[in-house]
């Protein structure tokens, strides 16, 4: 199992995770921006309105008015793409955890 060099990105994981077991949904994101603050959020899947974790949480931070991230930690089922995080802040880590234990970054 690989570990996170920075403590702050396993808190970000540890948060995901116990959101995804909360929640029972299919994916979990915790990000932390540039202030330091956390987000938690899941993927969304209605009729009208479908979002993975990435971009849930995403949204959520920017309803905050966060001006940077530094890292974002998705468990679950893995995203196709980092999205919108990328958009606004191409130098955040993002990381995706398996159920494994593999840490790999998107």
């Amino acid at each position: 199992m690989t570990t996170f060099s920075n403590a702050e990105d396993q808190k970000l994981a540890t948060l995901a995770n116990a959101t995804l077991k909360r929640s029972g949904a299919k994916q979990a994101a915790a990000l932390r921006d540039n202030t330091g603050r956390t987000y938690v959020a899941v993927n969304i899947s209605t009729p009208s309105l479908t979002l993975d974790a990435c971009d849930s949480v995403f949204t959520v931070a920017m309803a905050s008015g966060i001006s940077g991230i530094e890292s974002v930690v998705v468990v679950g089922d893995k995203p196709s793409k980092a999205g919108a995080l990328r958009d606004f802040s191409a130098s955040a880590t993002v990381f995706y955890c398996a159920d494994n234990g593999e840490i790999s970054t998107l």
